[in-house]
């Protein structure tokens, strides 16, 4: 049997919860991501979304179970995976091409000064940066920053890239404008991406496949949706496509009306479910009013 890209087992994470016993954030999760897939996962606050994100990173442990990746398992930090994270981790004394480069060197310390400048131009330039090479993070407005954190993470062309609520901080604009940038990065380069968000239509825009996690504690990763929509997608028309409408109400009432009380298959893994199985992959966006279901999308995203 095939091993998959990145296995996880069993994870579970436990704190103390002050009184003298424990507090179990999310247990016994299993999943397991494929080469070149873009998941992301969706749940309520407190489930341990970000937890989950930092043990894959090595940046955190899990009080049980394992990550394998590539058929080794995951201990501490690594330069083979990347990570992106709400609040832009920039070097403040450096200039945007300089961040750039500091982590490329990092990566290929073999590669002469006039490759690492050429690589680390070429992704700022694909995400629409390379008129702003010379300056420092204060110079530039937020959603530049996360341009450049997002370049910067793609540079090192990591095996796998995590990315945390990477647009969460943004104005809806900017955050559109960026979504639409990571779409293209991505469809050039099919990294593996595991990426938290809150919001529905990005997940739908973004991944392949949504993780849907039950309510904490004791949270588990309890569905798999697949996203039925081809690529490649754009945020200006996937609307749209009938499949999309379908995933978004099926995740919509996951998170309304499910998420406290749904579980995972009895071996722990995720429920595989496909919503828009069978529909056209084709057509009119719907000209009805906006139905219930996308009024309380409205508060989720929020």
């Amino acid at each position: 049997m095939s091993k998959s890209f990145l296995e996880v087992d069993g994870l579970s994470k436990v704190y103390p919860d002050g009184q003298g016993g424990e507090l179990t954030v999310f247990e016994d999760i299993r999943f397991a991501l494929e080469k070149g897939e873009f998941v992301c996962i969706i749940g309520h606050s407190g489930c341990g979304k970000s937890t989950i994100l930092n043990v894959l990173a090595g940046l955190d442990e899990a009080s049980a179970g394992n990550v394998v990746m590539n058929g080794k398992e995951i201990k501490g930090p690594g330069l083979e995976r990347g990570v992106v994270f709400q609040n832009y981790s920039l070097l403040p004394w450096k200039t945007t091409l300089n961040n750039i480069v500091f982590a490329v060197r990092a990566r290929w310390p073999e590669w002469s000064k006039e490759k690492v400048k050429e690589h680390s131009e070429r992704y700022l330039k694909m995400v629409g940066l390379d008129h702003a090479l010379n300056r420092k993070p204060s110079q530039l407005s937020g959603g530049m920053r996360q341009r450049v954190s997002i370049a910067r993470a793609f540079a090192t062309q990591p095996e796998l890239l995590l990315l945390d609520e990477p647009f969460g901080a943004l104005d809806a604009l900017t955050r559109g404008v960026i979504q639409d940038e990571l779409v293209k990065i991505w469809e050039e380069t099919r990294q593996t991406v595991f990426m938290i968000t809150h919001d529905v239509d990005e997940a739908i825009l973004l991944s392949d496949r949504i993780f849907l996690m039950s309510n904490g504690p004791n949270a588990r990763i309890a569905e798999s949706v697949k996203v039925d929509i081809p690529h490649p997608r754009a945020r200006a028309t996937i609307f749209q496509n009938p499949a999309y409408h379908k995933t978004r109400d099926y995740l919509v009432d996951f998170l309304v009306n499910r998420s406290g009380s749904a579980l995972p298959e009895k071996d722990g893994t995720p429920k595989i479910v496909e919503p828009a199985k069978g529909v056209a992959q084709s057509g009119p966006a719907s000209d009805e009013s906006e139905t219930e279901s996308e009024t309380a999308a409205r508060a989720v995203n929020a």
